[in-house]
Order: structure tokens, then sequence, then C-alpha cells
């Protein structure tokens, strides 16, 4: 056996990265960042999802998902051209999967009528490129997609508030803004994903962003304990010397962690088709967001604050050095 395996032996057992100097730099480029992100998700602030790419979900309209029957590809420049004059506003064709598989996006201004222009749209499809094979239709009509946006934003709110609720109650008025910020920026961060890529925004998205909010606050609540844990040891350690200590000794865990995590999800951005891969891309990057987070927002927000020590007796180490992994 490779002296090598099992492969955990690769990484170091004990480090001493120096997080807290560089915090400063490093937390005003995130600044930045969720600045940038929170101005272009909102920008041009056309309702009604301002910078976002609203899917169907919010925004109305049809989706068809069909196939040719014969297996040949499928024309996209042909099915354009069938549903220009079927007065259905915007239209957006796409290819997915097979060359034979195309979904085709288009409104339905009068929402009583849904049902009859839907089968006209399929008529006219089949009149232009032969036999095909319908596998879903989906139709949103404004006032569902409305109620759908709204209780979309009421979840992620609740979901906010709800962690936030927790934090105050597991740490008290310091460490629940250091959490809380780490919790704000990866959620403003994902937003800015879906604007810049200009990836549909749909109810996948929103349960993306909120198992996002999940897993960041899961990471952070790691490394905070660990911090107030050092702090009663290391009574007389200088703040930002317990925070580098604190975050060095949960550092293997936390890699480990978000390595498994992204394994898991790549496996999905590649097989789990079109359907799934906004959500399997947007968790990836909340993955690799909320350990950022972790390391240079909510810990360096404690030491910006200033954390008052506790009065717990103190638990003298037989040495303070470099972390050891857990």
């Amino acid at each position: 056996m490779s002296k090598f395996w099992p492969l955990i032996k690769l990484l170091p057992v004990k480090t001493n990265f120096r997080f807290v100097k560089y915090s400063p730099i490093i937390g005003g480029i995130s600044a930045l960042a969720c600045a940038a992100s929170l101005f272009f998700t909102i920008w041009p602030a056309t309702p009604p999802c301002g910078g976002l790419n609203c899917g169907v979900d919010f925004r109305g309209g049809t989706v068809l998902e069909l196939s040719t029957v014969d297996g040949r590809p499928a024309d996209l420049g042909k099915i354009r051209q069938a549903l220009a004059g079927q007065g259905v506003g915007d239209i957006q064709v796409q290819a997915f999967g097979k060359a034979s598989d195309v979904l085709v996006r288009f409104e339905v201004k009068d929402a009583a009528h849904a049902t009859r222009a839907v089968d006209g749209v399929k008529a006219e499809l089949v009149k232009a490129l032969g036999p095909l094979n319908f596998k879903k239709t989906e139709v949103v009509g404004p006032k569902v997609s409305g109620e759908l946006f709204r209780n979309g934003v009421l979840a992620l709110l609740l979901g906010i508030g709800m962690m936030m609720t927790y934090i105050w109650f597991r740490f008290g008025l310091t460490f629940g803004i250091g959490a809380a910020s780490a919790l704000v920026h990866d959620v403003l961060l994902t937003f800015g994903l879906f604007a810049f890529t200009q990836m549909e925004f749909t109810l996948t998205a929103v349960a993306s962003i909120l198992t996002i909010i999940g897993y960041s606050v899961n990471d952070t609540v790691v490394i905070l304990d660990r911090i107030r844990e050092n702090l009663r040891k290391y009574k007389k350690m200088p703040l930002g010397d317990v925070i580098d200590l604190s975050i060095n000794e949960t550092l293997s865990r936390t890699a480990i962690t978000g390595v498994t995590g992204i394994m898991a999800l790549t496996g999905l951005a590649v097989f789990g088709g079109d359907a799934l891969l906004g959500f399997s891309i947007s968790m990836i990057f909340g993955i690799v967001v909320g350990t950022y987070s972790s390391f240079y927002i909510a810990a360096p927000v404690l030491l910006m604050l200033g954390v008052k020590r506790g009065e717990e007796d103190e638990v003298r180490p037989a040495a303070a050095g470099a972390a050891q992994r857990p």
C-alpha cells in the first residue's frame, strides 16, 4: 500500500496560516464584490426580478419540451420562424441534451385562452417540423407567477431570519454579528452570480440559496465555536492569534467537507441535465464562498468589534503552538 494512502495523509497535520494578517485587504475586496452584486441584481429595477433572468416560475409563460420523433436534429431556426407570427410575445428556443431535444419558452398574454394558444403553437410546430414528441408542457399565468415570486422572497427572508435568531440565541451579539455578516455576504454574492451569468432564476434557484444559507451557517458555527473555546483556554493570547489558531485547527475539517460536497455536486452538474445545472453551479459557488467567508468575513469581524473575555476557568494546554488536524 502506498505511503500516501489513505489520501488524507496528503493534508498537512499542522498548519499555521496567518488569515488575520490579510483580512483587511481581502475584506475590502469582498465588500466591493457584495456592492457590485447588489447593484447588478437590482439594476435596471424592472419588475419582477430587476437584473436577474427570471424563469417562467416568476415571469409567467409557457414551456414546451419537445423532440423529433425520428431522432433527427431539430432545426432551431425553423422553430423560431414558425412561432414568429403566432403573437406569443418573447420567444426563447434552446437546444438541450440530444440534438433532437428542444426547449421552447413563450409568453401567453391572455391567460384565459392559454390552452388554446398552446395548442395553436403545437400545431404550428408540427406543421413546420413534422411529427414531434411533446414531453412536457408547463403553463404559469401572471397571477400564479406573482404569487410564486412573493412566496420565494418570503421563503428567503424567513430562512435568513431563522438563521439570525439561531445565531443570536447561540452566540450572543458579537459572535452573532460575525456570523450574520458572513451569511449576508454569501447570499449577496450568490445573487450576483445569477445576475452576472444570467442563469435562469427560478424556484430551484431559491432552493439552492436556502441550502447555501444552511451550509454557510453550519461552517461558520464550527469556527466560531472553536474560537470561543480557545478564548477560554488562552486568556492572554492576542485575539488575532486566537482567531488564526482556531481557523487552522478546523481547516482540514472545513476543506474535507467542502471538497466532498463539491465532488457530489459536480456529478449532478454534469449528469443532472439542464433542469439541475443552475442549482448545481450555484451550490458549488455557495460552498466556495461559504468556506471563504467563514475565514475572512465572520472571524475578522470579531477582531474588528472586539470580544469580551469570559470568566471561565482557564484550561492551560500542554503547549500553545501550531494547530493539529482534528
